[in-house]
């Protein structure tokens, strides 16, 4: 059975999904869609933690969908400024997992994983699938990919 890693860019799926669509992503559906006939050796959603309720009830939502949710500090700067991102963590998970995996699926738009999804390509041998809204997408991540996926369809829900 063919084994894949999932890791979720959560903060780059919200916004460009929220900014293409208007809508939400649909972690049930693309659960289902890039573990279906594959066996999951993790599934990793990355967040920042605002500590309100509606951010925890949301983790909880991708807990029971089967994510395990790792989640950084959200720093908001002197200049009024935030920050909460995970591109070193996803980098260093997708690494770790490389000899585990004949498959790993990132969802996220953002070009600076470019590095790491043809390190995983060339140097593991590990497909690498990439989930992205497409006119928010990197060139570069989807030239590094081995398959871009667009998020749209039903992987889009509307917001209620």
């Amino acid at each position: 059975m063919e084994r894949v890693a999932v890791f979720v860019d959560v903060q780059n799926v919200y916004y460009t999904v929220r900014q293409q669509f208007n809508s939400h992503f649909d972690y049930n559906a693309f659960f289902a869609e890039v573990t279906g006939g594959k066996k999951p050796v993790a599934a990793i959603a990355y967040a920042t933690d605002r500590s309100d309720s509606r951010q925890r009830h949301f983790q909880n939502i991708l807990r029971a969908i089967g994510f395990t949710v790792k989640l950084t500090p959200y720093i908001t700067r002197k200049d009024g400024s935030a920050k909460g991102d995970w591109d070193v963590g996803i980098t260093v998970d997708m690494l770790e997992h490389a000899s585990r995996v004949d498959t790993m699926v990132l969802a996220s738009g953002d070009g600076d994983y470019a590095p790491v999804v043809t390190r995983m390509r060339e140097q593991h041998a590990v497909e690498v699938v990439v989930y992205g809204v497409k006119q928010l997408t990197a060139a570069s991540l989807v030239r590094a990919a081995t398959t871009f996926v667009a998020i749209e369809g039903t992987l889009v829900m509307p917001i209620p």
